[in-house]
């Protein structure tokens, strides 16, 4: 085993003070040595480094435990920019966020079909609005995009809705604006979203965040970190044959959980053009749109109970379009999930509701760039 080098030694006690400072308003150095468990001397030197960056500033003082009243310290939220794509949706939505998952300004473009060619140029068109609404310095560019994605290269190895196939995503971005750009799964970016901006959430803690729109998947986080599994394709639950002589699915097979439980499959069902349009006639209970909802929920339970089954994850949290269909939708899985759980690890199984909706996916692909390295917020802009 090597022996770190002073430079990553320096750098690896600069991103365990400034994560320390992300998780906390008001902190001081005192408070940052006591957490990190570094010297009061390392602590002093990197914030006096992190306030030369601007990322940094010194904002009171606390209350006094006897001696001089402590120095508080707060990361400044608008010194430096990301922007968060998703691409989850029927349109696309890009929005430049500050270090405090803040929404600065936003652009969204409704997509009108699945060419995948008019789809890479909305994206420029998006990025190219917002670089143009010149909130600087911008850093990086997180993407949530759906379908199988190598994170690790950047590419998207198969987006059925948008078809693209081996798209090399992050290396065009990156050409074309010249910053660090990151690609993720949309529901791997929303559980991150959800996990880091959404609510009381641990450090540490195990979470599994199910993204229902058009399309199912799944985002998990083990320990607080995010599990992609060997492909990166760990979540991807929408693609699982629940039905074996069921509806054919957009991925080419029949029966899988998205042509049962999700927001496109209701609107068939209901024979209506939009979801919005799915949510009236249910509110209306209109066209047997009750068991149309319970059915897709209790098609969901079924799998997340597998999930737990497979995973023991006791905190599971819903989000997309569906949850607008309310508590009979709500009711129907975890009914399915009691019926379809060993009683045990149903008992701790604590399910919610998002608090965040789109803005899920675009905070928590842009919070991926920072997640394990703060190196591009001391790049020369």
């Amino acid at each position: 085993m090597k022996k770190a080098t002073h430079q990553q030694t320096k750098q690896h006690n600069r991103d365990l003070v400034l994560r320390t400072l992300f998780s906390h308003e008001l902190i001081s150095r005192a408070e940052i040595a006591r957490i990190t468990n570094l010297t009061r001397t390392t602590v002093s030197e990197v914030v006096s480094g992190l306030l030369k960056e601007g990322l940094v500033d010194e904002v009171g003082r606390g209350e006094s435990l006897g001696g001089k009243s402590p120095i508080l310290l707060s990361i400044v939220p608008d010194a430096r920019y990301l922007i968060g794509l998703n691409l989850g949706q029927d349109k696309f939505i890009g929005a430049i966020v500050n270090l405090r998952g803040e929404i600065k300004e936003t652009v969204e473009i409704k997509v009108n079909d699945s060419d995948g060619n008019n789809a890479l140029e909305l994206i420029y068109q998006i990025l190219d609005e917002l670089i143009d609404k010149g909130v600087k310095p911008i850093v990086g560019i997180g993407v949530g995009t759906p379908g199988l994605v190598n994170t690790r290269e950047g590419v998207i190895v198969n987006a059925v809705n948008l078809a693209w196939k081996d798209l090399p995503l992050a290396g065009l971005l990156e050409k074309k604006y010249e910053i660090p750009v990151s690609i993720l799964n949309d529901s791997q970016a929303t559980a991150i979203g959800e996990y880091v901006y959404g609510g009381e959430h641990e450090a540490d803690e195990n979470l599994i965040v199910v993204n229902i729109q058009h399309g199912i998947g799944a985002g998990i986080l083990v320990n607080g970190r995010l599990f992609q599994g060997d492909g990166g394709g760990a979540g991807e639950i929408g693609h699982i044959v629940v039905q074996e002589d069921g509806l054919k699915c957009r991925c080419g097979k029949f029966g899988c959980l998205e042509t049962v439980a999700g927001a496109r499959a209701l609107i068939n069902q209901v024979g209506v053009s939009s979801f919005e349009q799915v949510v009236a006639e249910f509110l209306a209970k209109r066209n047997g749109t009750e068991k149309i909802v319970t059915t897709a929920g209790k098609y969901l339970g079924i799998s997340l109970a597998n999930l737990i089954g497979i995973l023991n994850i006791q905190k599971i949290v819903l989000t997309g379009d569906m949850i607008q269909l309310g508590e009979v939708w709500f009711e129907a899985v975890k009914s399915s999930i009691r019926q379809a759980s060993l009683e045990k690890m149903y008992q701790g199984t604590k399910l919610e509701l998002g608090n965040l909706d789109y803005r899920a996916c675009i905070l928590g692909a842009s919070a991926f760039l920072m997640l394990d390295d703060y190196s591009l917020l001391f790049q020369e802009n």
